[in-house]
């Protein structure tokens, strides 16, 4: 019974204690209408622009496939084996081997046009030396007749002269079809050696295409250029990996990435990219590792935009700078990045749950007990916030939502010569701040170069 005594009152006070913070913490209520009333806050204003990014290694060393595939017209070809992705590799270790049926069957053939052109060779010199022997006998043949002639015309000197004239003529003819046979034989040479260089010019060519498909044999297996960690490279289809193809306009296999200097590739919407600037701090996190927190830069924004699957309006790429990196981290892990725009001193914000907009911009205050719809001139605004640069004072009580019958209540203009010159300030404030973030941007040095991934440039190794 003491026991149970001595636990209501804890009880009792624990539950009051409770309800006091609750009570301290939270915006008023008001009893009588029912709407959440909240006070206007002076201090500081933080304009950020937050986007989903992935990490990238600002330089890496591309692994690619052979350089000798179009010549030798592969065009494509698979991903046979391939080390785990994250596998730490020394310069010339194992990296990939790629598939080589293809290039087996064009090896097969162009051994089979050698052989082909070997037997041509062989055939056309048996041919050469018959027909050239064959020429060669004819001529001793007819020198033969040639002097037989001449004996023929010395002995009919005594003869007539009809028989005379008649060995003269077939001396003349058998010397004359010597030179013609002697002429054939110098014609049938060159042609023959015309013909046999024609077909050896055949047989080094495909000599030379057989032995570039044996050197483009040895480069299917695929080595590591340095030490680092094999990153799968990524084309439109995804991840790279055992089982993907290759082309020849795009033979990235992977990339050994410097995981010492590291950006975020972020897209920011068409809405806010006015606010980003290059030389903008940012806050980043790790989806993976969301208690840790990274401070980085922004390094590039580009200059035009694009349309992108998942995204309901155009985006434009910004590369963010890390200042810090731990082991742990890897590229293609997501983040989440807060870029802050812009930071304002001491200025009066207010939820922007509380702004009323028609035709004039107001909110509903609390004054002495009355409300009314007081105009308010605002400025910048964040995801949470906003801010009045006229129309209320910090410690001013509004309301987060509309009390009944808004349209009978007093409105509280501001006076139009007050909100012109507001508005002029405002305006050559925003030029400042922009001039500021141009001459910010320009200190800031940009080092990095978008990656290429259409297959030209990078370190290609054959091995």
């Amino acid at each position: 019974m003491t026991l149970q005594k001595i636990i209501l009152p804890v009880a009792i006070l624990f539950i009051a204690g409770i309800g006091i913070y609750y009570y301290v913490q939270s915006p008023a209520v008001d009893v009588q209408t029912g709407n959440i009333l909240t006070t206007v806050e002076r201090g500081e204003f933080k304009i950020f622009v937050t986007a989903t990014g992935e990490l990238k290694a600002k330089r890496s060393v591309k692994i690619r496939g052979p350089q000798g595939m179009r010549a030798a017209q592969i065009y494509q070809t698979t991903i046979s084996d391939m080390v785990d992705e994250g596998t730490v590799v020394k310069e010339g270790e194992y990296v990939a081997s790629l598939d080589r049926t293809e290039l087996d069957t064009k090896m097969k053939e162009a051994q089979n046009e050698l052989d082909k052109i070997q037997t041509q060779l062989d055939q056309a010199k048996i041919d050469t030396a018959i027909e050239l022997r064959g020429l060669r006998d004819e001529l001793i043949n007819l020198n033969f007749a040639t002097k037989e002639k001449k004996l023929q015309v010395e002995q009919s000197q005594y003869e007539p002269q009809m028989v005379i004239q008649q060995a003269e003529i077939d001396l003349q003819k058998t010397k004359r079809d010597y030179q013609q046979l002697k002429k054939k034989y110098e014609l049938t040479q060159q042609k023959s050696i015309a013909k046999i260089s024609e077909i050896m010019a055949s047989l080094r060519q495909e000599q030379l295409k057989l032995q570039r498909l044996v050197d483009l044999s040895q480069s299917f297996k695929i080595k590591a250029p340095k030490d680092g960690m094999v990153i799968y490279a990524r084309n439109w289809n995804g991840k790279i990996g055992p089982g993907s193809q290759i082309s020849t306009w795009n033979p990235i296999v992977a990339e050994l990435p410097d995981l010492s200097d590291m950006i975020s590739k972020t897209y920011v919407n068409e809405v806010d990219i006015s606010k980003v600037e290059k030389g903008q701090d940012v806050n980043i996190k790790i989806d993976a590792f969301p208690d840790v927190n990274y401070s980085g830069r922004v390094l590039k924004v580009a200059n035009i935009g694009e349309q992108l699957s998942g995204y309901d309006s155009k985006v434009f790429e910004v590369s963010v700078q890390l200042f810090e990196v731990d082991s742990f981290l890897r590229p293609a892990m997501t983040t989440s990045n807060e870029i802050l725009t812009f930071t304002f001193q001491d200025m009066l914000h207010i939820p922007l749950e509380a702004l009323q907009n028609d035709s004039l911009t107001y909110v509903f205050k609390d004054q002495k007990g009355k409300v009314v719809k007081q105009e308010v001139i605002t400025d910048e605004s964040n995801s949470d916030e906003i801010i009045v640069e006229h129309g209320l004072v910090e410690g001013d009580g509004i309301y987060l939502t509309a009390p009944e019958k808004p349209e009978d209540l007093p409105f509280i203009p501001i006076d139009p010569k007050i909100k012109a010159e507001i508005r002029a300030k405002q305006e050559a404030d925003r030029k400042k701040r922009q001039a500021e973030a141009m001459e910010k941007a320009k200190s800031v040095k940009e080092n990095y170069v978008p990656e290429d991934d259409s297959g030209g440039g990078g370190i290609i190794i054959i091995n």
